[in-house]
């Protein structure tokens, strides 16, 4: 059994540019390089920046920053704008595109200056060059900003809109469809709609920032409004209902210190589909705790179409090696179509589950150190990994070795695709799945989970 030595320290790893290969459009511009333009110092001096360092734009209106970008075609792009904010109040920009101010973002305060965070929000583009500046509103200033990434959408084919995978099985996941719609733009209008009693579709818009735990009651349909909207501060709980008959959707959903972001307990029937959920990657790993984690017998669950980035313990399914007992016949998961983007373990790590399907997901620099994995088969849990590309993975399965102190498990692999990564080590056999799925060519994931993954992208 292949054991687990303590973790020391964290290297931060650098930048990168997402290259438009088969069709991807995404692609990274820092904000201390040309073509970008920074109206105030380049610096390094606060940690977790990619590339050689960030913008810190002059204090005032007068300290933009811009970016030149280029679009194959004239559309819709969208922008992710990675930014730390250290002071306690936000900091709100003109975003102007081609010299005509689109909409103003409000750079929220992220806690620490060595805290960073994404701001997602889509714009009109021309084809060819275009530039996209940030002018602050405010003596403030702008937030600090890392880099821009830009995905101008190619001709990637949308993804697909509907739910499929395990969700579907006894009797499917509809949320909170047969009931009323609710608008909440406060934490407090939030959780109070969450925890109600009834079926409802909760639309949050903005970014909502709270504490402690909101307990989502059954039939609840969450989903964000626009690309920007979400929760950051508190622990989603699904706990405790046989159906559960959750959907989360469309959310841009930060890490936890101390806790986990979504919690699964004793529930069933979840879908979590074209959500943004990021943190920072720490000194200790224990800084958070899990983004997803499923446990206690929790069933019928999918994820899909989820970006989950600068995270380390990512997805547990199966709490502990001494819960077998609960925890056999149930745990069933499937997991399609996400990008994990430095996610250092855990994406997923399955005890006693059987099957877990995991296809068709997207795997970028899962590196940290020699210990970093990204899906582990353990305690006879029984895996079927297809069609998941890995690129700058350490290690891209475990199972027949173990991991740390849980036993091996069950690992089926098939059509995967890696680049400089380790094996997808393999073990024994696995149940059939029961649902009807068609798993993309492996040649076209990369392309379409980087195009259509994550808020914004319904």
């Amino acid at each position: 059994m292949r054991r687990m030595p303590l973790v020391a320290g964290v290297a931060l790893l650098a930048g990168l540019v997402v290259p438009a290969s088969a069709g991807a459009a995404i692609t990274r511009y820092e904000a201390e390089t040309a073509p970008a333009a920074c109206i105030g110092t380049i610096d390094s001096d606060w940690p977790g920046y990619s590339g050689a360092g960030f913008c810190n734009g002059t204090n005032g209106t007068s300290g933009y920053v811009q970016f030149t970008v280029n679009a194959s075609t004239a559309g819709t792009a969208t922008l992710a704008l990675r930014f730390a904010n250290g002071s306690t109040a936000a900091r709100p920009a003109n975003l102007v595109v081609n010299g005509a101010s689109v909409q103003t973002p409000s750079f929220e305060a992220t806690g620490a200056w060595s805290t960073w965070t994404t701001k997602t929000v889509s714009v009109p583009v021309n084809a060819g060059s275009n530039t996209i500046r940030l002018n602050p509103t405010t003596s403030s200033g702008l937030p600090n900003i890392d880099y821009l990434d830009f995905d101008s959408g190619g001709s990637t084919e949308p993804p697909p809109g509907g739910i499929l995978g395990w969700a579907t099985q006894a009797g499917g996941t509809t949320g909170g469809a047969s009931g009323s719609t609710v608008t909440v733009s406060s934490f407090a209008d939030f959780r109070t709609q969450a925890q109600a009693s009834g079926a409802r579709t909760i639309l949050v818009n903005g970014m909502l920032s709270g504490s402690g735990t909101v307990e989502i009651s059954a039939d609840k349909t969450i989903r964000g409004v626009g690309a920007g909207s979400g929760i950051s501060g508190t622990t989603l709980n699904i706990e405790d209902m046989r159906p559960a008959n959750v959907i989360i959707q469309n959310m841009n959903i930060r890490g936890v210190p101390g806790r986990d972001a979504i919690q699964i307990e004793n529930a069933t029937h979840i879908w979590l589909d074209h959500n943004t959920m990021s943190s920072t990657i720490e000194n200790d790993p224990d800084h958070y705790d899990g983004m997803i984690d499923i446990t206690h017998a929790a069933d019928y669950i999918t994820v899909s179409w989820n970006i989950v980035r600068n995270h380390w313990k990512t997805s547990l399914v199966g709490h502990s090696d001494g819960n077998g007992g609960e925890d056999r016949g149930h745990l069933r998961v499937t997991y399609h179509h996400n990008w994990f983007d430095r996610t250092f373990e855990r994406s997923p790590r399955v005890r006693f589950g059987e099957t877990v399907h995991v296809f068709n997901n997207y795997y970028s620099n899962v590196n940290n150190n020699e210990d970093s994995y990204a899906i582990a088969s353990l305690m006879d849990a029984g895996l079927l990994v297809e069609g998941n590309v890995f690129e700058n993975v350490q290690q891209a399965c475990w199972s027949a070795s173990g991991y740390a102190e849980s036993d091996p498990g069950r690992l089926v692999a098939r059509d995967n695709s890696l680049t400089n990564s380790g094996p997808c080590e393999v073990n024994g056999t696995v149940a059939p799945i029961p649902y009807s799925y068609t798993a993309d060519n492996v040649s076209t994931v990369k392309a379409s989970v980087t195009a259509g993954a994550g808020a914004g992208k319904l």
